[in-house]
């Protein structure tokens, strides 16, 4: 489940670093690369029921749920809701929604609109800030991640993705997930501090927390470095 604005080829890098015989699921959420923009706005309760039909149709009864930034949000929702679907829980940089630790304005401001990924030479330029990690040094590894592929988000789908998320919050009902639970989290991360991922481990009853040293694009930029972990917990018995 991915981050806002983000086509499912933005985990190419992750996926490529997990083991192969590993099935892996991925989907554009409505109005993101393939998939149309809806008529109307949708809430993750919505979405998440949207996506255990789809794991049904794909013939699964049961899937380990990763949500990375703005998809870490359905995938809590997920793991609530359709929670006989969800084995184990992997959240990469998020939070708990729209009552959590804020981003700087000046950060969340680069948030209200699409353009960074319609716009390399922009998301050049905002990468430091926006992303932190090794885009401080490296800004141009966040263009080539989220402009790795031709299809973009449109704006509807865009703004849709924002009031999503701005009119939920996991905070109160953290405790109702009970499936086991990795959280990752970057130590330079703007724009989901990491204050966020804390509380994601202490108010989930099974979660442990792994930071990591890193901005908010690490599971994609360095990917080689967090798929282990990532595998190792799905593994464990």
């Amino acid at each position: 489940m991915n981050g806002l604005g983000s086509q499912l080829e933005v985990l190419e890098p992750l996926v490529d670093q997990l083991p192969p015989d590993l099935e892996v699921i991925r989907f554009d959420v409505p109005g993101v690369g393939g998939s149309p923009a809806p008529l109307l706005p949708y809430h993750y309760a919505t979405l998440a029921s949207l996506v255990g039909a789809l794991v049904r149709s794909l013939g699964h009864e049961q899937v380990d749920v990763l949500g990375f930034s703005w998809g870490g949000g359905l995938a809590q929702q997920f793991a609530v809701t359709q929670a006989r679907k969800c084995r184990r829980l992997v959240l990469a940089s998020t939070g708990t929604g729209a009552v959590m630790v804020p981003a700087r304005p000046g950060v969340l401001g680069h948030m209200l609109t699409p353009r960074r990924h319609r716009d390399p030479a922009y998301t050049r330029r905002i990468a430091s800030r926006l992303y932190g990690g090794t885009m401080r040094t490296h800004p141009e590894r966040a263009a080539q991640v989220l402009h790795a592929h031709t299809r973009s988000v449109s704006t509807r789908g865009y703004l849709y993705q924002l009031l999503a998320i701005a009119a939920w919050t996991s905070l109160p009902a953290l405790a109702l997930i009970r499936q086991r639970t990795l959280v990752l989290s970057g130590d330079d991360d703007p724009l989901i501090p990491t204050i966020n991922a804390r509380i994601l481990a202490r108010g989930i009853p099974h979660a442990r927390l792994h930071l990591y040293r890193g901005g908010h694009l690490a599971l994609v930029t360095e990917a080689a470095l967090l798929a282990p972990v990532i595998d190792a917990f799905l593994a464990a018995r």
